[in-house]
């Protein structure tokens, strides 16, 4: 079953350096986001007490070149976290008064998958090599998620996406929140449990039902949609975990604050190129490919990096 599984399958996480030339015109400078003395969408956080627990996994379907283990008991303090993933409804509302403008904007594209493009569409983009399913597409970004002639007048409960490191964390400091550390965001996905697999559970599909949003059928090629998506699904979507939260598992892959490289976090100086860590999985994972929808997985991308499947949602100190 896992045969196929890589150290760092790049279904998951496509840089903006990697293989894509002579299409960035990286220009517009952002307005100062000046850090909110209110919270923004204060009613969709979770308060959680903390406390310790034990994070990370030794499990054989885990990818030890990801720092996934070994397992060690954490502290966490008293937080609040959103229940569901930043939605397009409200990252429209942090555009609409900060006049900010997205990496992908500034870039002038993003990395959408192909299935969601028109034949039209593949003749102009640029295919990478070594992950044929993966074009960068120009003037793809949060508000066109497909490039032009797309937007999200139909899914603005979706989860936003085509939004970099750089972007979730000024929505943040407009919206008087921050990124999770990762510990927080591990704490808050396992939802009480020990050391289970998922957010539910061991199994993942418990009693024939489906949980989170993640590829059924043939990756890259057969989609059968069972649990109802090929793309995102709304932010408030299938069963919450046992601290209320939604699609800690599939969906969108979500930021968190920390550099993905464990020991960087103790270094003076960092490369600003040094990716930073991101958590839950998307809707393109398969057990076949990349099967990072568990709880422990991790993930990395670089700052400016965005795709059709990264999103994020926020947290702050209680």
């Amino acid at each position: 079953m896992h045969e196929k599984q890589m150290s760092k399958s790049p279904c998951c996480a496509i840089s903006r350096g990697s293989a894509v030339k002579d299409i960035s015109k990286k220009s517009t400078q952002n307005p100062i986001i000046e850090k909110s003395d209110a919270v923004k969408f204060e009613e969709k956080m979770v308060y959680l007490p903390g406390g310790e627990f034990l994070m990370g996994t030794e499990d054989k379907e885990g990818f030890p070149a990801d720092e996934e283990g070994p397992v060690k008991k954490r502290t966490i303090k008293p937080f609040y976290i959103d229940r569901a993933e930043v939605s397009n409804r409200e990252f429209k509302q942090f555009i609409e008064e900060t006049n900010y403008k997205t990496d992908a904007e500034k870039y002038g594209w993003s990395f959408v998958f192909y299935k969601f493009l028109s034949g039209e569409q593949l003749k102009n983009a640029q295919q990478l090599q070594g992950t044929p399913w993966w074009f960068a597409v120009k003037e793809a970004y949060w508000y066109q998620p497909e490039g032009r002639g797309s937007n999200i007048e139909t899914r603005m409960e979706h989860p936003v996406i085509h939004v970099s490191w750089n972007d979730a964390k000024a929505f943040c400091e407009w919206a008087g929140k921050r990124l999770p550390l990762e510990k927080e965001w591990e704490f808050a996905a396992r939802g009480g449990l020990e050391q289970k697999k998922y957010p539910w559970g061991d199994e993942l599909h418990p009693n024939g039902e489906h949980y989170c949003n993640i590829w059924q059928g043939d990756f890259p090629r057969t989609n059968l949609k069972n649990d109802g998506y090929l793309g995102t699904a709304p932010v408030e979507s299938f069963p919450v975990n046992g601290y209320g939260l939604y699609n800690m598992s599939g969906n969108v892959w979500e930021w968190c604050s920390d550099w993905f490289d464990k020991s960087v976090n103790l270094s003076p100086t960092v490369d600003p190129q040094t990716p930073k860590t991101m958590r839950g999985g998307s809707y393109l994972c398969h057990y076949s490919y990349c099967n990072r929808y568990r709880v422990a997985a991790r993930s990395s991308n670089t700052k400016d990096s965005s795709t059709g499947n990264l999103g994020f949602r926020c947290v702050r100190d209680a």
